[in-house]
């Protein structure tokens, strides 16, 4: 008979704990499913790059083309939150190469590719060319889908403290000046606050015919640096903004200026003795004719062209008062279009002998005694 095998002992320390749960076996990370077909409309980061979403984050990381405002921008937002590009396509699309590259675009949507679409800074379709492709995708049946987040827009009528129930967003406004006044002169009248984007270089003129063309009265924010760690918004009406700004160095960094709606005795139309009418048009008066100056004051005020015309007058001749000053059909008729002066015939403007003209001599040089005797008493 077999001899028994001695029965092994083992200590408690090497016993099996029943609560234990068995080794887990290693898990491979699953692979994420792509995204459905179509164009996503992505929100980035206006300053800090915490203001990410993770929609966004999930979009950059899924989709199978990302189509950038700024590849560089996109790529560093990508690398700063550990979203690989892997071998995926990044095309760049803005406002120079958007007629080129859309049709690629189309085509990869059509081939049922996911593209998620990023502007350089915020919501695409924000003054930037997105929501052509946006249109055009729309029309050829693809899928378009907003993934919300930054806006400087949004961002500046948080903090500007103004009215917000109704807005109007009226983007960067033309470099030219004259165009820049055309375009602010069918605003002044509306009510809503108006929101402009404006470059460094030209807030300053930007801000002036602003006070010109909507009323230096007008309540304004200027926010700039939104996000950031050096933000600011200045508040206050905009003739005193475009003064501060006018003796400051340019500032960094694109800037939104937030204009309150017109006070409801400004509209429809401002009083024309207010000291606002004089300042507008003391502006105006120093690039322009007396004439131009009163057309666009009177279009910025809401005001008859000649009772703007006859105060032009007045301020360009000294701020005479108005009973002094010819009346406005005996100057000049405002409404008139330009004319090229008629040529003088021979000897017309020259005064005979002994005076003025067809005068009496003896009644011209009372004249001229009272004439002078009328400039002595004044101030």
């Amino acid at each position: 008979m077999a001899a028994r095998k001695p029965m092994e002992r083992t200590s408690p320390a090497d016993a099996p704990d029943a609560g234990a749960a068995a080794p887990e076996a290693p898990v491979e990370a699953p692979v994420e499913a792509p995204l459905a077909p179509g164009l996503y409309v992505v929100a980035t980061p206006i300053g800090n790059a915490g203001d990410v979403t993770l929609r966004a984050l999930d979009a950059l990381r899924r989709a199978d083309v990302i189509a950038a405002e700024d590849t560089r921008a996109a790529r560093r937002l990508m690398e700063m939150h550990g979203v690989p590009l892997g071998g995926r396509a990044l095309i760049a699309y803005h406002d120079h190469n958007g007629e080129r590259r859309r049709p690629e675009l189309l085509r990869r949507l059509a081939e049922g590719a996911s593209v998620a679409l990023v502007a350089e800074a915020g919501t695409p379709m924000i003054s930037d060319p997105g929501y052509k492709l946006a249109r055009e995708a729309a029309e050829a049946g693809h899928a378009v889908t907003a993934l919300p987040g930054a806006s400087a827009l949004l961002a500046a009528l948080c903090v500007a403290g103004l009215p917000t129930d109704r807005f109007m967003f009226a983007g960067f406004l033309p470099t030219r000046r004259a165009a820049r006044r055309a375009a602010l002169a069918p605003l002044a009248a509306i009510p809503a606050t108006l929101v402009f984007y404006e470059a460094p270089r030209r807030l300053a003129e930007s801000l002036a015919d602003m006070a010109a063309a909507l009323g230096p009265a007008r309540q304004a924010a200027i926010c700039r640096e939104l996000t950031k760690r050096f933000e600011e918004v200045r508040r206050g009406a905009l003739g005193a903004l475009a003064a501060e700004l006018a003796a400051e160095p340019a500032p960094r960094g694109e800037a939104v200026v937030v204009v309150g709606p017109p006070a409801a005795a400004e509209a429809p139309r401002r009083d024309e003795n207010a000291p606002e009418l004089d300042a507008a048009l003391s502006r105006a008066l120093k690039t322009m004719s007396v004439k131009d100056a009163a057309r666009e004051v009177a279009a910025a005020f809401g005001l008859p062209r000649k009772t703007v015309y006859a105060r032009a007058l007045d301020l360009a001749r000294g701020d005479r008062p108005a009973a002094d000053a010819p009346a406005p059909d005996e100057a000049e008729d405002p409404d008139a279009p330009d004319a090229p002066a008629a040529p003088r015939a021979r000897g017309e403007g020259r005064a005979p002998e002994g005076g003025r003209r067809g005068g009496d001599p003896a009644r011209d040089g009372t004249a001229r005694r009272r004439g002078r005797g009328a400039r002595d008493e004044r101030p």
